[in-house]
């Protein structure tokens, strides 16, 4: 029983935290985008921004 107790936290964890992110394109999105170091963006992230955020 506790190893089913852990999976399902875990699953509600990960659920939980896709839930708190801004969607892309978002005022919020781009300002944590700005916040982030450009070295940690990634090639999808910086077209997103260029996108939505440079226009």
């Amino acid at each position: 029983m506790g190893a089913k107790l852990k999976i399902l936290s875990a699953i509600l964890l990960i659920v939980g935290l896709a839930g708190c992110s801004p969607e892309i394109g978002s005022e919020a999105w781009c300002a944590d985008m700005k916040e982030k170091a450009k070295g940690d963006w990634t090639a999808n992230e910086a077209a997103d921004f260029a996108k939505h955020c440079l226009v």
